[in-house]
């Protein structure tokens, strides 16, 4: 996957900014204020993406291209290189996880914030 498609991909959710809150390379995909997805810009390839613990240590051991969170809680973060071995479908399907781990995180008032988004 290209980084011009996972930008696309990102913004593409319910509720999604994107912003440069560090810097101007680390480009961050916010849902409701909240961090989902990160990436470098320069770079573009890689993306760090909040996980389950048990399904992260599961992914790193399964795939070569996907490690620890790098500058990142590493019980909760992969870093996915966008290049590896597996599909991009496969890396969309972890962007949604992401997505939804921290929808699932929001407050009740932003959850509804958000289904009300999702209506227009």
């Amino acid at each position: 996957m290209y980084l011009e498609d996972l930008r696309t991909y990102c913004i593409s959710k319910v509720g999604v900014e994107e912003t440069l809150p560090f810097d101007n390379d680390t480009l961050v995909f916010k849902v409701m204020g909240k961090m989902f997805a990160l990436t470098s810009i320069s770079q573009g390839k890689s993306v760090s993406l909040k996980c389950d613990p048990e399904l992260a240590v599961e992914l790193r051991e399964r795939y070569h291209g996907v490690e620890a969170g790098w500058h990142m809680n590493k019980q909760h973060w992969n870093t996915v290189q966008l290049d590896a071995d597996y599909t991009d479908q496969d890396l969309k399907t972890w962007i949604d996880n992401s997505y939804n781990l921290v929808v699932n995180s929001l407050t009740k008032k932003l959850k509804v914030e958000l289904e009300l988004m999702s209506k227009l």
